[in-house]
């Protein structure tokens, strides 16, 4: 449970146009889908991944380090990182576990037998879309687990695309698809609350110091 009294004492601290620039963007995020990148080899392609998780409205990026262990670069992500969550995994059966354990369908994002065509995934289920390295594409571990096979219908000589530009035509096109839908996507009440007071916090500067004060002013 977020504590309503020290949420109130940081949003005191940020802007009326900070408060209600939060508000409007928590109006517009999502678990319903989830993103997740598997040992992406070049870390301005994770960077770009999570920047259009960001844009267009994913609060959660997975992100799978079995091989490379790297930070985002956040020159790329241009301030991306403070507002999306990402959680880190050294394994994809790791990765796997978890997302299924929180309800999402495994989708792998490249050309299969049993592909679909992006305009005919059924948004309708809680999706975690997997993207695979540049050179190599998703490992077989995750082929062999997934649920459903989704890839963006091509007609040139090219037959992928870059990992930073299918994650976001893939993103864009599933996210204006669900706001225009009747399905329930929106986050709860509880989780705006909690991603108010975790921006809150990424916003100030010196937050230790300022939480430490409140808490001990609290005390006394």
């Amino acid at each position: 449970m977020v504590d309503l009294e020290y949420l109130a004492f940081l949003e005191n601290i940020l802007t009326e146009n900070r408060k209600e620039k939060f508000l409007k963007v928590l109006q517009n995020r999502t678990h319903h889908f989830t993103v997740a990148i598997e040992d992406v080899f070049q870390m301005h392609n994770a960077s770009a991944v999570m920047r259009s998780c960001e844009v267009f409205g994913i609060q959660e990026l997975n992100v799978i380090e079995e091989r490379y262990g790297k930070s985002i670069d956040k020159e790329i992500a241009m301030g991306a990182q403070k507002w999306v969550d990402i959680n880190k995994f050294d394994s994809v059966s790791g990765c796997i576990a978890s997302l299924k354990g929180k309800g999402y369908q495994i989708i792998a994002t490249t050309p299969h037998d049993n592909d679909c065509l992006l305009e005919d995934f059924d948004i309708s289920k809680p999706s975690a879309l997997f993207f695979g390295t540049e050179r190599d594409g998703l490992s077989e571990e995750i082929l062999k687990q997934a649920d459903g096979f989704l890839k963006i219908p091509m007609v040139g000589f090219t037959e992928s695309l870059n990992i930073s530009v299918s994650a976001a035509i893939i993103i864009q096109n599933l996210m204006n698809r669900l706001r225009h839908s009747d399905i329930d996507w929106h986050l709860s009440d509880e989780e705006i609350l909690e991603k108010r007071l975790a921006w809150a916090k990424n916003s100030i500067k010196d937050i230790k110091r300022i939480e430490a004060r409140y808490y001990s002013e609290k005390v006394d």
